[in-house]
């Protein structure tokens, strides 16, 4: 019988923090595909990339891994409502699996600086949602104040709870491939999935079951790169919005991951950004939203330095499905509005509009 995947928590409970009887709050998120991309891997020279496709989790970003383990973690705690500041992502996730819990979700976002599309979905899950004077950092500040003072859980990434989840999806490659890959490359906001992704690597290695720990190359925006100029950014700016966050929650996290696997930190523009959207939906088949072609922007970039071995095995993950986001699939290049052709009905001229002959 085929087994039926039974979200996170249940299928790597032995190795997550929590024990089996804390209730389970799942919507059946993690399994996602790992998706061979040729054309990526001969654009940046390697023997073998692949993108790890988060967009698949149940609403469309890989917030849900963590998600999974903060509410079930509330939940066991007796709570009644969760808090979580928000680019977007965040706000979905939880206010999704509150439904699922049956509790109160709050949402803080930066007031404009949010994709109506994440917010949609916040506000179908029945989240009470506030947009905060403010950017994302001061969302998070205001977010920890209240949980430490009033009686709702914390559900950012600064809650070691979702980092745990996270970690899962470094599981999944490791299960996927029967060993590690060289390289393995992210987008980088708060860093908190950076930071996970090295921790189940680790966590791996430790237990015998990879002979390495994969170089963490992780990239920022450019207009949001505290990383990189090592300082933080007062106001960030990036058509990147979810990971337009100049004070990273995960900083010291990140570092010690950055160090211990001997990995990187860069930017990528906004315009090398939305030429490697372009990329990945028309020459790999996945549809990402900008924030989540980063990754694979900063590592096309570094290819072109000289520092993607030829014979190297990469995986990237792709953090969010490009429905999250979906304006930019809609511009050319140019920055102009894609506007179908409009053809009479009639197969003779439709065909040659096509460029095609009679068989």
């Amino acid at each position: 019988m085929a087994h039926q995947w039974r979200g996170v928590i249940r299928e790597y409970i032995d190795r997550l923090d929590i024990s089996s009887d804390n209730p389970v709050i799942t919507l059946g998120e993690g399994g996602t595909p790992l998706v061979e991309a040729p054309a990526l891997a001969k654009l940046v020279g390697a023997e073998r990339v692949m993108l790890k496709v988060e967009g698949m989790n149940p609403t469309g970003s890989f917030k849900d891994r963590g998600m999974t383990m903060a509410v079930s973690k509330a939940v066991g705690h007796g709570a009644q409502a969760v808090i979580a500041a928000s680019t977007g992502n965040t706000s979905a996730s939880a206010a999704a699996y509150a439904a699922a819990a049956g509790i109160k979700s709050v949402v803080l976002v930066p007031e404009g600086k949010i994709s109506l599309g994440k917010l949609s979905q916040a506000v179908a899950h029945k989240a009470q949602i506030l947009q905060v004077q403010g950017n994302f950092d001061d969302c998070l500040d205001l977010a920890r104040v209240l949980s430490e003072n009033y009686p709702v859980h914390l559900v950012n990434s600064v809650n070691p709870d979702r980092i745990e989840g996270q970690k899962t999806g470094a599981f999944e490659v490791v299960d996927a491939l029967g060993y590690a890959p060289d390289f393995h490359v992210l987008p980088v906001g708060n860093a908190g999935n950076y930071s996970a992704y090295f921790k189940g690597y680790l966590e791996d290695f430790n237990e015998g079951r990879v002979k390495a720990i994969p170089k963490m190359w992780g990239f920022q925006a450019e207009g949001s790169a505290p990383f990189t100029f090592g300082n933080p950014v007062k106001n960030p700016e990036t058509i990147a919005t979810a990971i337009r966050i100049g004070n990273p929650a995960s900083y010291d996290l990140a570092l010690s991951a950055r160090e211990c696997s001997q990995g990187q930190f860069g930017f990528a523009t906004d315009a090398e950004i939305l030429w490697m959207h372009r990329f990945l939906s028309q020459e790999v088949g996945v549809f990402v939203e900008p924030s989540s072609a980063t990754g694979a922007a900063g590592l096309f970039k570094h290819s072109k330095m000289g520092e993607v071995p030829a014979g190297s095995t990469v995986v990237i993950t792709v953090t969010g499905h490009g429905l999250k986001d979906p304006m930019w699939a809609l511009k050319a290049e140019d920055g102009s509005d894609i506007e179908p052709t409009s053809v009479p009905n009639n197969a003779a001229q439709v065909a040659e509009q096509l460029g095609l002959s009679k068989n």
